[in-house]
């Protein structure tokens, strides 16, 4: 079996409400996710369905093009291999993760087997947390949407903030009380998304410590400061998670070193591979993981974690044009048996349909904030206003 070419088309994800972080949020309730096809000459096809693009397959496919895809491991080296010079960063990570998905996929078709099992999984339920991406909701909305989640039997979830504390504690009590449907003492996550510095991260995780019991507080500061992390993680009683916008084993090296983490994070949109031996770095420390994103393809790997925690689950829906061999049930993914990921494309949908801003735009969530990390108060809106009617 070679690798002959491939397809790609972009489909959204209709969320019904706007979705962001304390660094912006979308326009509109539709966002881009990236759908990658990679074409076989025995006519087997390998699926992608991500949301770390854009992707940049014309410079990675190369790599692959004219392989045995059930190599996916030594392609996945091949890939980056290809990349020394330019470096695995950004849409080139983005693309080598959508491709070695899909090299998966084919892998677990040609054998006959569903992915996860392929992989060496023995349950195919998968634990999840919910993560409704809140942050530009009102209360009354956010209220709704955990409750949806709730019905679906989720007993944790993570809420954005880093802003305003008394808004932070009065969302995490409002999540809370509603994930206690399901469970006496419910998992709550806090996600600053890296707008702090240390000793706002620590004033401020302390006083929502105060008031609501914290599972863990996700990238309080920037991704790669490992002493950061480790002072915040010795002086907060909530646990430490990161990792989900680091690009390469190596780049989790210092904060491992440095004892910074609790729970060792990866974005789903990397790959099966990188998945597989973030996981295995990080079990080799004793440090459970948890997959973030896109996370419907990425479940199939985490049934073969040793040490695989949760899974943040967005939403109890799909992207426009895709339907997956899987069900969200009692708070969690329960796999199903096709062969491959499960992946099914309404391809002609997906085609016609028109482009939407999302959250690809120059007011975030994906672009960081000129004040982040250098306000005297987190909550220092009105000095950015002032400095707004400046610049008009």
């Amino acid at each position: 079996m070679k690798i002959t070419g491939y397809r790609e088309y972009v489909t959204q994800h209709d969320w019904h409400r706007v979705v962001g972080d304390v660094n912006g949020v979308s326009v509109g309730h539709r966002t881009d996710v990236q759908v990658l096809v990679i074409t076989t000459d025995v006519g087997l096809e390998g699926i992608s369905v991500t949301t770390a693009g854009p992707l940049n397959t014309a410079r990675v496919f190369p790599a692959v093009d004219g392989q045995d895809p059930r190599g996916a491991t030594a392609l996945y080296d091949q890939m980056l291999a290809l990349l020394f010079k330019a470096g695995h960063n950004g849409e080139l990570f983005a693309t080598v993760g959508a491709i070695d998905h899909a090299l998966w996929d084919l892998k677990a078709k040609a054998a006959d087997e569903p992915l996860w099992r392929l992989l060496g999984g023995r349950s195919r339920f998968v634990p999840g947390y919910a993560s409704a991406l809140e942050f530009g909701l009102q209360d009354d909305e956010v209220v709704g949407v955990y409750e949806r989640f709730a019905a679906a039997g989720f007993a944790g979830a993570k809420v954005k903030g880093g802003r305003d504390v008394d808004d932070d504690v009065r969302r995490l009590r409002l999540v809370r009380d509603v994930m206690g449907q399901n469970s006496v003492r419910p998992a709550m996550m806090f996600d600053a998304n890296e707008v702090w510095n240390r000793s706002q991260a620590v004033r401020h995780i302390r006083q929502l410590e105060a008031a609501v019991e914290l599972t863990w507080v996700e990238e309080p500061v920037r991704r790669w400061d490992a002493a950061g992390m480790a002072a915040i993680r010795h002086a907060t009683g909530a646990g430490v998670a990161s990792g989900e916008n680091l690009t390469g084993l190596e780049q989790y090296r210092p904060l491992l070193d440095a004892d910074a983490l609790d729970v060792v994070q990866f974005n789903s949109g990397w790959g099966v591979t990188h998945a597989l031996r973030v996981a295995a770095i990080a079990h080799a420390r004793d440090l459970p993981v948890s997959p973030i994103g896109f996370t419907p393809v990425i479940a199939h790997a985490t049934t073969a974690m040793p040490n695989h925690l949760t899974t943040e689950i967005q939403d109890l829906g799909l992207p426009l044009g895709v339907r997956m061999d899987q069900e969200i049930v009692d708070g969690g993914y329960l796999l199903g048996t096709a062969p491959g990921a499960g992946i099914d494309l309404d391809e002609v949908l997906i085609r016609d349909l028109p482009r939407s801003a999302g959250w690809r735009t120059s007011g975030g969530p994906h672009v960081r904030p000129e004040r982040a990390g250098l306000r005297i108060v987190p909550d220092d809106r009105h000095h950015e206003a002032n400095e707004a009617e400046v610049g008009s």
